[in-house]
């Protein structure tokens, strides 16, 4: 199956984790493109240690570069992958409201079609 990767766009029109990847050191956007074609080939079948389920439909794709840990969090939406947040991990989880965040954007997101 092919899977689309989808960048989340807020309603003022940014795309919170485009940014972050546009905004990285040329090795770690290089990485990240990486891992993100990794998830678009493999879907749901990518594992630990590039992802990880977190809880209801909400997973995380790591990478690194030069021995920084970044997070992408995402989830599934028919044959797209919804992207919806980013950041460098320093000793910190995902908190508990940018989970829920994904979990809350996902219905809105099931229900309309991406322009092309």
């Amino acid at each position: 199956m092919a899977w689309d990767l989808r960048f989340l766009r807020s309603e003022r029109g940014v795309e919170p984790v485009r940014e972050f990847l546009s905004a990285l050191p040329l090795a770690a956007r290089i990485e990240a493109g990486a891992a993100l074609t990794d998830l678009e080939e493999n879907g749901p079948r990518l594992r630990r240690p590039a992802a990880d389920y977190l809880r209801d439909r909400i997973y995380k794709l790591r990478f690194k570069s030069e021995r920084v840990e970044y997070r992408i969090l995402y989830f599934f939406n028919r044959t797209e992958i919804v992207l919806t947040s980013a950041f460098v991990k320093r000793a910190r989880k995902f908190t508990r409201e940018e989970i829920e965040r994904a979990i809350h954007i996902m219905p809105g997101v099931a229900g309309k079609r991406r322009k092309q």
